[in-house]
């Protein structure tokens, strides 16, 4: 039996179905590609958080339960009294926790879609089956009937609803969010990666109801490096998901990290700040440019369709530019001919659209 055929007997055909997640290479690139914050600390900042770092006991195990970083957050988030803390490794091992938990035979994952894709591939590896409900074409919108038609054939376990959403940017309608958890027959989880860029959140909405889960994490506002994620809600959900979070997850290094800067959290504010201050110049250029069309987002990035180029021929023409950003044809029916761009710097958005009109 050849090594081939001995993976494809042994492996479930579930995972051999998933495509791996893809990272594009950006040595020697403007990297606009992967939602990052392109501002870094102050120098005497960055000084005092080397002198922190110094005092890390690293030939000892993290704190287990990271009990600081989790009231430090606890703070600087508003998480509600009598709310519990779950920490990941980014919020793809929460997603994934999450969906082991509830993978009971017969279980479904429910989502709309275009959206992120792990919580489409996490459920898939987990032998869970997943339904994607296509949001509308015109705007990214939720379909209100076919969202509420799905909760109610397929009886998921767990919804999850990225907002704003990834890759479309779109903010989704608070009151048909809340119609969403209210009739879920399962737990609804609210992922506001995005939440310092969209000034919206369901985090005091998580003492309403008793299904309610929000997620977030850091990498977004800066601290894309450390990989930190956490999930809040009611304790009965986080002290089961607890028992499948792996030991010292959270390692010392991250938990020192984000301890600090969130004793200086103005500085992530003020990035924040600028970075939805770039966005609006940026798609106000996108949407007098010809041949392309932007949609308005509430996140760090902004989604837009090339009219008179296939998209990936313009996304491999910015890179011949020294542009990487990302490319979302192909991945949804929806995104065809659709890329998605980071906001960054003034100086790095002017780079980004001098090469967009170049190659267009």
């Amino acid at each position: 039996m050849s090594l081939e055929e001995k993976v494809a007997r042994l492996l479930r055909p579930e995972v051999r179905a998933i495509a791996a997640y893809h990272v594009q290479e950006a040595k020697g690139l403007v990297k606009l590609d992967a939602m990052e914050n392109p501002y870094t600390w102050p120098e005497a900042l960055q000084q005092e958080w080397l002198q922190r770092l110094k005092q890390v006991p690293v030939n000892r195990y993290p704190d287990a339960t990271a009990g600081e970083l989790k009231q430090r957050l606890r703070q600087a988030c508003g998480i509600p009294a009598g709310m519990d803390l779950l920490l990941g490794n980014g919020s793809d091992e929460i997603i994934q926790i999450i969906i082991m938990a509830l993978a009971k035979p017969g279980a479904v994952v429910l989502a709309p879609e275009p959206t992120f894709v792990m919580y489409r591939n996490l459920a898939l590896a987990a032998d869970v089956d997943f339904i994607g409900v296509p949001l509308n074409g015109d705007d990214f919108s939720l379909d209100r009937k076919a969202m509420l038609a799905a909760l109610d054939q397929h009886q998921p376990a767990i919804t999850f609803l990225a907002r704003p959403n990834n890759p479309t940017g779109t903010l989704f309608d608070r009151e048909l969010v809340t119609r969403i958890i209210e009739t879920s027959p399962g737990l609804v989880v609210v992922d506001e990666a995005y939440h310092p860029f969209a000034e919206d959140s369901f985090m005091e909405q998580l003492g309403d109801y008793d299904n309610l889960l929000v997620m977030r994490t850091l990498s977004k506002q800066g601290l894309a490096a450390l990989r930190l994620g956490f999930l809040a809600g009611r304790p009965e959900w986080l002290h089961e998901f607890d028992k499948l979070r792996l030991p010292y997850n959270i390692n010392s290094l991250t938990q020192a990290s984000v301890s600090f800067i969130l004793e200086h959290a103005d500085v992530l504010d003020e990035q924040a700040a600028k970075i939805r201050a770039e966005r609006e110049s940026l798609y106000q250029a996108l949407l007098n440019m010809e041949g392309v069309t932007p949609w308005p987002s509430r996140s760090n990035f902004i989604l837009f369709r090339t009219e008179t180029r296939p998209g990936p021929e313009v996304f491999e023409g910015l890179k011949e530019q020294g542009v990487l950003i990302k490319n979302v044809h192909g991945a949804d029916p929806l995104l065809d001919n659709c890329l998605r761009v980071t906001v960054s710097t003034p100086e790095e958005n002017g780079k980004f659209l001098q090469a967009l009109r170049a190659v267009l």
